[in-house]
């Protein structure tokens, strides 16, 4: 059965791939002009913005910011946003700020359900990046909530990053149902688990994320990391592992796939 993919939002991965392409391209760049082009994308005036440098870029859980001088561009790059340098603009794009060295970043969105908004500070109620917390702190969580490790995993009160592809993925390298009750996980499989998700998304940085629908980076490159997911996508396949097909339910409103031999609840 030929795999099937959904319109996904842009998790971690891609989101640190769209910093880093964008980091060298803006970094000490001064804002001179911004223009936005759909009442959606923003309620901020562009005004506020010119004049401002942009220190650098950064990522924070699924989100793009850019840090400035004074306070910061939160991206939400919804189902279809997307950071462009220098690109050609469009019947798709919402915003674009002209730098100081002539350069031009553009905010394109197909569906609109992307947006950019100035804030002083990153969000505080978000969660620890999977990247940052260690295997005892990522364990005493664990134990700290009750609930189903697919729905828990997606919280981004509990981690911030991680979405419908990586939890997918991350709970089948680790063995573990996505319904398995996250505080009866024993030690040893909670820290399978942490690592699992730290050796993911590791992992799929360097393939630059993704690019299962229209996740593009800074340059419009598109990430090849979907030619390796395992489960993701694979529903009737062959599992890497065993053999066994591909099972997919739905969990939260979510489709979820996992191999019912490798990850037995």
């Amino acid at each position: 059965m030929a795999a099937t993919y959904w319109s996904t939002l842009p998790e971690l991965p891609e989101a640190e791939t769209i910093a880093r392409s964008l980091r060298s391209a803006v970094s000490g760049r001064t804002i001179v002009t911004v223009a936005f082009l759909a009442k959606r994308v923003s309620q901020d005036d562009p005004a506020r913005l010119a004049g401002r440098t942009i220190r650098t870029v950064v990522r924070h859980g699924k989100q793009v910011m850019l840090e400035l001088d004074r306070g910061f561009v939160h991206v939400k790059l919804g189902m279809t946003g997307a950071l462009l340098v220098n690109a050609v603009a469009g019947a798709y794009t919402r915003a674009v700020f002209d730098l100081d060295d002539g350069s031009r970043l553009s905010f394109d969105d197909i569906r609109q359900f992307g947006s950019l908004s100035l804030i002083d500070a990153p969000p505080a109620t978000l969660g620890p990046d999977p990247l940052e917390i260690d295997a005892v702190a990522f364990a005493a969580r664990l134990r700290a909530r009750r609930g189903k490790l697919k729905p828990l995993l997606l919280n981004q009160s509990f981690l911030r990053g991680l979405g419908n592809i990586y939890v997918d993925e991350a709970l089948f390298r680790a063995g573990l149902h996505p319904l398995a009750a996250a505080e009866r996980l024993k030690p040893a499989r909670a820290e399978g688990l942490h690592a699992a998700i730290a050796e993911l998304l590791t992992d799929a940085i360097a393939h630059r994320g993704s690019s299962i629908s229209d996740y593009v980076d800074a340059a419009g490159e598109r990430g090849s990391f979907q030619n390796l997911h395992r489960v993701y996508g694979k529903e009737g396949q062959p599992c890497v592992n065993c053999g066994e097909h591909i099972r997919r339910i739905v969990v939260v409103q979510r489709g979820t796939h996992f191999c019912p031999h490798c990850q037995r609840r």
